[in-house]
């Protein structure tokens, strides 16, 4: 995906996100750190220029919750917390790439520990498939079938200067 990729497919996420919910009424758009936040953050100005009102953007820090990666010896600060109070919304939760689900499943324990939404959904950039747990998106930017030996890069402007999609192969990554 090159930026104008991109950008088309957090577009029609935003226009599937007001249709699904008859609005934004309630809404609430969370992202899972790093990438997801930006994603979150630019369908959030999409929503503001289709509804004419702004939506809240939240960012989640779910590195002590997951269950698959050596944990930091000091904790974030600002773990399990949220700017605004999540109970009885409904949550949109942005992350760049959905593989097995472990980073889904780390978020919504996070989630629950900060309050019972009404519901959440689940919107990503790429799903490659793989999932090793039953969780499945709700909003999807593209499916990028691919081998458990590739990997996704996804880059963003705000964080990696640019837009971009890639996959990258092992050959590739041996260099």
């Amino acid at each position: 995906m090159d930026e104008s990729a991109i950008r088309r497919a957090l577009t029609r996420i935003a226009h599937e996100i007001v249709e699904k919910n008859k609005g934004i009424e309630g809404c609430v758009l969370v992202g899972i750190r790093t990438r997801g936040i930006y994603l979150a953050r630019r369908v959030a100005e999409r929503i503001l220029e289709i509804e004419g009102q702004p939506v809240e953007v939240g960012e989640l820090d779910i590195t002590r919750y997951r269950d698959d990666r050596p944990q930091p010896s000091e904790p974030s600060p600002r773990i399990g917390e949220l700017p605004f109070p999540i109970q009885d919304k409904r949550i949109i939760l942005f992350d760049d790439v959905l593989y097995t689900g472990r980073t889904i499943r780390a978020a919504l324990d996070a989630l629950m520990d900060c309050g019972r939404p009404q519901s959440i959904q689940l919107a990503v950039l790429v799903d490659r498939g793989h999932r090793e747990l039953p969780i499945r998106p709700d909003y999807v930017g593209k499916n990028v079938p691919t081998s458990r030996q590739e990997q996704i890069e996804v880059r963003l402007l705000e964080c990696d200067g640019t837009d971009g999609v890639a996959i990258i192969h092992p050959a590739e990554s041996e260099r």
